[in-house]
Formats: C-alpha cells, structure tokens, sequence
C-alpha cells in the first residue's frame, strides 16, 4: 500500500503563489505517474497536472498552463506542485496520486490508483 501526504497549502491572494508537495511512503516502488487533482465546493474533481516516472513527460490542464509548474523528486518520494499568478478560481481542495502501473501516464482520473487527503487552496481576489 502507498500513503500520499500533500502540504503546503493555504491563504493567499490573487496574483501571488504557493508550491504544494506531496510525500510518498510504503510500497513506494508501486508510484510510477504522479499528479495533481482538484476540486472546488459543488464541482466535479478535476485534473491539474501529471508527470511521469522519470520527470521527462508532463501534462496539464490548459486552465494552468503557463502558471503550474509540476516535478518530482524520486530520491524523496516527492512530487511538487509550483503555482503561480494564482487566481480566485484556483480555490479548491488539491490533491495529490499515483498511478500503480508503469509506463501509464496522462490526466486521466481512472489511472489514479492511490490518493492522499487533500490540502486546501484558497485564492482571494
């Protein structure tokens, strides 16, 4: 089994920027493809950005194209989510999974095998 924790979320206003983290433990080597979910009050879950297990492929939603930054530290079990120029309708709960399997990859929700508890994000404008 693996156990996601995200940190690193909080308050901040529009314009400005926080990195989210995200630390794996326990059956680590079974975390290949990690990303970032999020999902606002009264909305669908919704993906942000996914990296593949070597960092050299990524994806993202276009809402956070040229804002989000994702990467990841395999030394660490980590993955980072870098966001800037966040803006109102970045609000909402993110986050973090990985996907058992190797060489899957993409943003795609039904990939995901493991989730961690979330870390909020509000942006006030």
């Amino acid at each position: 089994q693996v156990q996601l924790v995200e940190s690193g979320g909080g308050s901040v206003q529009a314009g400005g920027s926080l990195r989210l983290s995200c630390t794996a433990s326990g059956a680590t080597n079974n975390t290949h493809c990690m990303g970032w979910f999020r999902q606002a009050p009264g909305k669908e879950r919704e993906a942000v950005a996914s990296i593949n297990t070597g960092g050299s492929s990524t994806y993202y939603t276009i809402s956070v194209k040229g804002r989000f930054t994702i990467s990841r530290d395999n030394a660490k079990n980590a993955v980072y989510l870098q966001m800037n120029s966040l803006k109102a309708e970045d609000t909402a709960m993110y986050y973090c999974a990985a996907v058992s399997r190797p060489l899957v990859c993409g943003t795609n929700f039904a990939i995901f095998d493991y989730w961690g508890q979330g870390t909020q994000v509000t942006v006030s404008s």
